[in-house]
């Protein structure tokens, strides 16, 4: 038989019956961990010997011993098969015994996401969920993070994306402030204390006061906000905290509202220019839980779209609607 070139590989099942007997030492041992039958091996052995046209090893009545061909092979070949044994435990730790990171905006983390995962947990008991609020966007094909959800133009640093919901924006403030300060038409609304928000430059601006008094038809003067925060998060707790009206974004005051923290003076919204998202490795469907989590987070941001347009009114949620997904 002419040789064969070096970078022409015998079959691979061939391989692994070779290493399986000479590391076992014996036919059946090899069988048993491969699934079948002694003659199988043997076969295996027969083919991979006149594939390489070499004895890998002498039979001694009804034992086998390494040929000198064989003890040269072995080392090298059982290093491979090593390799890939560990490459096999490695993946299926992940899979087995890692949980899932989720990447999200931070204010999105702390006032939608976040809140809502007790939700999750109580139907899903033995996940583990890791939540990791951050601005820049994660490299999802570097193996730490399994999901991400932003906003807008952002979704395209990622390769498996779809989109979450697109939010409004509304005027909020907490009722204590109303109290003190009642108001009964836009002008005097905007005489309040206005809290503002002003996102990075990577992402379009939301709408601000200025836009929200022309939509409102009070186009007669320049509206400032008297404060401006970066992340929405802090701008909706300094409304908690009774310091002024802000214009906030519905997924994040919907709890508040539902639970009376936060009221709506004018229920008058805005749309902002662009949608959130929700971005996955290919990898993390196959973790356990992962599709699950994935169907659940859609299903929550289609029910978050119906609030925050409005077509799903406020006066039907309760604590527990708020957050139930029906057949998570």
């Amino acid at each position: 038989m002419a040789i064969r070139p070096p970078q022409q590989l015998p079959p691979l099942r061939a391989l692994q019956a070779f290493e399986a007997v000479a590391r076992s030492g014996s036919v059946m041992s090899a069988a048993l961990e491969m699934g079948v039958s002694a003659g199988a091996i043997s076969q295996q052995i027969r083919k991979l010997e006149e594939w390489l046209d070499l004895r890998l090893f002498e039979r001694r009545g009804r034992g086998m011993e390494l040929s000198t061909w064989g003890r040269l092979y072995h080392p090298e070949l059982g290093s491979a098969f090593d390799r890939l044994r560990a490459a096999q435990q490695s993946l299926w730790r992940l899979r087995t015994e890692s949980g899932l990171t989720v990447s999200c905006l931070s204010s999105m983390a702390s006032k939608w996401l976040g809140t809502r995962l007790f939700d999750w947990q109580a139907t899903h008991a033995e996940s583990r969920l890791r939540l990791v609020g951050a601005e820049s966007e994660p490299d999802l094909a570097g193996g730490g993070t399994d999901f991400r959800i932003s906003y807008g133009h952002q979704s395209r640093h990622h390769t498996h994306f779809t989109e979450l919901f697109t939010d409004w924006v509304v005027p909020a403030c907490s009722p204590a402030l109303l109290q003190t300060r009642p108001t009964r038409t836009p002008a005097e609304l905007l005489s309040l204390p206005l809290i503002g928000i002003t996102w990075e430059s990577s992402h379009l601006p939301p709408p601000t006061w200025a836009d929200w008094a022309r939509s409102a038809g009070q186009d007669d003067g320049p509206v400032n906000s008297t404060l401006t925060f970066s992340l929405s998060s802090a701008a909706i707790d300094a409304a908690l905290a009774d310091r002024g009206l802000v214009l906030a974004p519905m997924s994040m005051i919907t709890g508040d509202l539902v639970e009376g923290r936060l009221v709506l003076p004018f229920d008058h919204r805005l749309q902002l220019p662009q949608a959130y998202f929700l971005a996955w490795d290919r990898s993390a469907l196959n973790k356990p839980f992962g599709r699950e989590f994935q169907q659940w987070v859609l299903t929550l941001g289609r029910r978050q779209a119906g609030i925050s347009s409005g077509e799903i009114p406020l006066s039907r949620l309760t604590g527990d609607t708020l957050v139930r997904v029906d057949g998570a």
